[in-house]
Order: C-alpha cells, then structure tokens, then sequence
C-alpha cells in the first residue's frame, strides 16, 4: 500500500511535534511530567506501561516506556463541538520512554493538528483557535520539563 503523501515531507511543526530530553530515571521523568501537564491545565485520565504489559505477555524484554494521556476538559469540549470524529483520537498522548539508564526521551504530537492534516477536522477559525490554544498548554508544559 501506497501512501497518498510522502510522510518525510511534512514539517514536524505541522503536526505540532515536541520532544525533549530528561536526565533523571525513568520512573521520577514519569512523575515529573505527569506534574508539568497537570500545571499547565491538562488532567491525566489514563496511563499505562507498555513495556510492562509487553514484557509481562510476551516476554518483550522493552526498556521502560509510558504513556500519559492528557486531556484539556475545555479543549476536549470545544474540540467535539467541531467535530464529534475527535474522539478517535483523544487522550493526547506524552510518551517517555528511557533511551538509556538515567536518560528519559519525552514525545507528544498534537492530535489537533493531526486532526486537520487527516481531513477529520474543519478547517475553519473556530478550529484554528482550539490548535493555537492547545499548542500554548503543550508548549507552556514543555517549556517547564
């Protein structure tokens, strides 16, 4: 199968990708970020372990990796009022994962711009203020890691 566009050719910035680098092990990276989204306005109704539930079911032998679900409750409303096909893709995801002992990678894509590449969401101004508005939050929380 054919993609119908070269991934290689779109701007990380235009599906809002952040990343950043963490020295401190992985599970005080976890909480540290878990803290910073939760101050810059995002809740965390869900994470999990990869990397455990893997090395558990089928002996993966992973280094640690996490995920954290954020959720902006106002973001999340307004976003559904545009287009009830968010949903799909919500909680936004801030993975860390450890890429050596003591040195924790932390990743997030903005879902909301991703949303619009995919077609799922207008391309109106209603739209464009709720990805400037997310993008401030992520990048106030990344701006704090």
């Amino acid at each position: 199968m054919s993609l119908p566009i070269d991934p290689a050719e779109i701007d990380p910035e235009e599906y809002g990708e952040e990343q950043t680098t963490l020295e401190m092990d992985h599970e005080a990276a976890v909480e540290h970020v878990r803290e910073t989204f939760t101050d810059a306005g995002f809740g965390i109704p869900v994470e999990f372990s990869p990397s455990e539930l893997l090395n558990e079911k089928v002996d993966a032998d992973r280094d640690p990796y996490y995920v954290l679900g954020a959720c902006n409750p106002e973001m999340a409303d307004r976003a559904l009022d545009e287009t009830p096909r968010i949903g799909g893709l919500f909680p936004c995801n801030v993975i860390v994962w450890e890429e050596e002992p003591g040195v924790q990678q932390v990743y997030h894509v903005s879902i909301m711009r991703i949303a619009r590449l995919l077609g799922m969401a207008p391309d109106n101004e209603a739209w464009a203020d709720i990805v400037a508005d997310t993008g401030e939050l992520v990048d106030e929380a990344f701006g704090n890691l």
